[in-house]
């Protein structure tokens, strides 16, 4: 599932080649062939995410998109060809299109209805303004590890299994440790570690956390190879060592989820 800094980084592309101006709205497929009728036409006002959330703005109307395991968006530019496979949503203007195929949900909200969404999510390290102690509060009365902590979308919104593998690494965090055993300086660690990182990813569109002195280039090492992309620590390299104590990577499975971290440099 697409972390948080792709769902901004697709906020972003939606107003650069949509905002201010009408947009042509349709549902090749047909499973959004009404929503998409009603702001067929419609000036995209404003474009924002929140967390895995992206919000398209259409006057009073809100275009609520979560991509899900599945969903995929792509752009193009120039007159939108014929569409291929099952295009739920596309949206054209004289300039370029985008076709979104596969998502969780696509569907139109109220101004309401957008803000029980965002009452569901924990505050998202990419929002202009948000702080991370509503977090703090939730996650120091927590006995739930902060591995877990930190994917529940209602404590911390966007942050994902890459995300939340590297932060703890990088801070040398033992993933299983209780959310209520972290101290605050730990916690403050962990939001300006996110907000940086994030930050990078939206900008770079991938995922990228080394630290320089351990990037291919620095240690000698072959780059990466990895359907995600980016350099990382631990994340899905289990069994391999690690770049700085050469400690075998473990993996368990947690709340459903692939758990990578190096019990070394883990240990606190």
């Amino acid at each position: 599932m697409p972390e948080g800094h792709v769902i901004h980084r697709l906020a972003r592309l939606n107003h650069e080649l949509f905002g201010g101006g009408p947009v042509r709205v349709s549902s090749p497929q047909g499973r959004f062939a009404d929503g998409a009728a009603l702001i067929d036409g419609k000036a995209l006002d404003e474009a924002e995410a929140h967390g895995k959330h992206l919000f398209l703005g259409f006057g009073e109307q809100w275009l609520h998109i979560h991509l899900g395991l599945y969903g995929r968006y792509d752009f193009g530019t120039g007159e939108a060809p014929e569409p291929v496979g099952q295009v739920r949503l596309r949206m054209a203007n004289g300039s370029g299109y985008a076709d979104l195929r596969g998502p969780t949900a696509c569907e139109l909200l109220t101004p309401a209805e957008k803000a029980a969404v965002h009452r569901r999510l924990g505050p998202d390290p990419l929002r202009p303004g948000e702080a991370g102690d509503p977090a703090w509060q939730r996650i120091s009365r927590s006995g739930s590890t902060v591995a877990a902590l930190l994917m529940d979308q209602k404590v911390l919104a966007g942050v994902g299994n890459v995300y939340r593998a590297e932060v703890l690494f990088r801070l040398g965090i033992d993933p299983h440790r209780a959310g209520r055993d972290l101290t605050r300086a730990e916690w403050d660690a962990i939001w300006a570690d996110l907000v940086a990182l994030m930050r990078e990813g939206v900008e770079a569109g991938r995922i990228d956390t080394v630290r320089p002195e351990h990037t291919p280039e620095a240690m000698g090492r072959p780059p990466r190879v990895d359907d995600h992309g980016g350099e990382v620590y631990v994340y899905r390299r289990q069994d391999q060592p690690c770049l700085v104590c050469g400690t075998p990577v473990r993996t368990e499975e947690l709340a459903a989820r692939n758990l990578f971290w190096c019990p070394r440099c883990q240990r606190t």
